[in-house]
């Protein structure tokens, strides 16, 4: 009965996007943890490579990297996910969800870690093909500059 929303991030154009997988689709994700690198194929991203990097669960509590388990626990903070503090030296008891993806978390965070190596090639050669054409006008503006001199 798992229900997430996982949104994936890219770090190299700074988009997003928001995938929801239900039950067959979520379970691959059921006991893994952040800071693991999975492959893209369960979010629709294939042979992309992801790394989860958070989340948070059905109450709206982050999930916090050094916290071990899929529990939600009421632990001491003194800054880091979960708590931004206002002064220098403040500390809080908040409550905040484990590190591992159980049933009750409903939002996963990820970003992209690695692309398909031709869709890299591709993306330079269209960047080489659009600076050609730029230089080759830049010296024809020159030579007019120097005809009319």
């Amino acid at each position: 009965m798992a229900k997430f929303k996982v949104i994936v991030s890219d770090p190299e154009t700074g988009t997003s996007k928001v995938v929801e997988l239900q039950e067959a689709r979520a379970s691959p994700l059921i006991g893994k943890r952040i800071g693991e690198v999975m492959d893209g194929a369960a979010v629709d991203l294939p042979a992309h490579k992801i790394q989860i990097m958070g989340g948070s669960d059905k109450d709206g509590f982050p999930m916090r990297p050094s916290v071990h388990g899929g529990v939600r626990r009421s632990i001491v903070l003194s800054g880091g996910v979960g708590f931004n503090p206002t002064n220098e030296g403040m500390r809080r008891r908040k409550t905040i969800r484990g590190n591992v993806i159980t049933d009750e978390i409903v939002q996963i965070n990820a970003k992209i870690v690695e692309k398909p190596k031709q869709a890299k090639e591709a993306k330079k050669s269209k960047e080489k093909k659009e600076e050609q054409p730029t230089a080759a006008k830049q010296a024809e503006k020159q030579s007019e500059s120097q005809g009319s001199a």
